[in-house]
């Protein structure tokens, strides 16, 4: 399957939107492993921030977006007081959000090639290392993390009990 990944453009955004109600649909009638809801995450405002702050990665398949990626500098807040492996400040470090990928797509390797595009951005971008943060229940995203080297650190409170989401597993990759 050829896959392009490219960085994001206003142009994208409306599909964004449809891929992301799309999965939400499709989490909503099956198993919801990573806990999102539809109209609260994630949503166009998230595709319009990654795109306004050039970092949202788009994945196409024959010009249709089929996934897509935030990397940024920017942790939760319960990051803080994780027991990282190194200790360095976010500018040399991408957070993954907002790993999506279109459930027409699901089980083709969508998400394994853009979590190794990450990894050879961060590289290509002298990032020291990738962390992200996944829900406790989310067991398809914790494999296909830890296959590609991530490692476990803690588990958090993101704050989200109120939506029914009380721990995350926070991972690590050292670049």
């Amino acid at each position: 399957m050829d896959i392009i990944i490219k960085a994001g453009v206003t142009s994208d955004i409306d599909e964004l939107e449809q891929l992301y109600d799309d999965l939400n649909d499709h989490l909503s009638t099956t198993t919801n492993h990573p806990g999102w809801i539809k109209g609260i995450y994630p949503t166009r405002k998230n595709a319009e921030e990654g795109i306004a702050s050039k970092t949202l990665h788009v994945a196409k398949f024959e010009e249709k977006i089929v996934g897509s990626i935030i990397l940024n500098h920017e942790p939760e807040a319960a990051y803080n007081n994780a027991p990282w492996q190194i200790e360095i400040p976010y500018n040399n470090i991408f957070v993954i959000h907002t790993l999506v990928v279109h459930p027409h797509f699901l089980k083709f390797g969508i998400g394994k090639q853009l979590i190794s595009f990450a990894l050879e951005f961060g590289k290509k971008s002298h990032m020291k290392a990738i962390r992200l943060d996944v829900y406790e229940q989310n067991t398809p995203a914790i494999r296909l993390y830890e296959k590609n080297g991530f490692q476990y650190i803690t588990t958090v409170d993101l704050g989200l009990g109120d939506y029914g989401l009380h721990k995350f597993h926070l991972y690590e990759k050292i670049l």
